[in-house]
This record gives C-alpha cells, structure tokens and sequence, in this order.
C-alpha cells in the first residue's frame, strides 16, 4: 500500500512530464489497478513492455524528485503548517510562519 500511495504522490507532482502514453498506461496501473495482461491486451503492447515502462516511469518520477525535491519541501511545509494549528503561542506561530517563507 506504501509504495502505491508514494508513486500517486510522485505522480501528482511530476506526472505531466510523462508523454500522454505514459500517462495513460501508468495512470491505469497505478489508479486502476490493473494488471500487466490487461494493459498488455488494451494498449496492444507485451507484458513485458508495460513491465519496462511503468519500471522507467518509476525510476523518472523517483530522478525528478532527488533532483527538484518538490514532495520533499511539501511535506516539510505541511508540518510546518501543522505545527502552527497545533501551538497557541504567537511567538512560535511566527517562527514556523517565517521558516515556511523561507522555503518558498
């Protein structure tokens, strides 16, 4: 379940740097949950093409990340942001405000 929750994430922010095939076919995978034989018989291409591709999808989406670090600064921020729901104290609230500035 881990790894399907952390690929719709990276997918979410680096998604549309896929071509609109790869989209497709991983969206289906991913989202739809479908196998390797159903998206070999509905795209037209072997079980072990849609293997390789969603493999190479995984492995760009993963690059984009340790490049770009998006879902990374996102996280931190949204702890951030929970913090600051989580504390009553105006001081602390604009220490994390201005941390979260920061990193935008």
């Amino acid at each position: 379940m881990e790894k399907i929750v952390e690929q719709g994430i990276l997918y979410d922010f680096y998604g549309e740097l896929l071509t609109e095939h790869q989209r497709q076919i991983y969206e289906d995978a991913v989202f739809n949950d479908m196998s390797l034989s159903e998206l070999a018989d509905a795209y037209g291409i072997s079980r072990q093409g849609i293997h390789d591709l969603l493999k190479r999808c995984d492995k760009m989406l993963l690059s984009y990340e340790s490049k770009l670090h998006l879902v990374e600064r996102f996280e931190k921020i949204k702890r951030k942001i929970r913090q600051i729901n989580e504390t009553e104290d105006m001081k602390t609230v604009r220490k994390i405000s201005a941390e979260i500035l920061e990193e935008l």
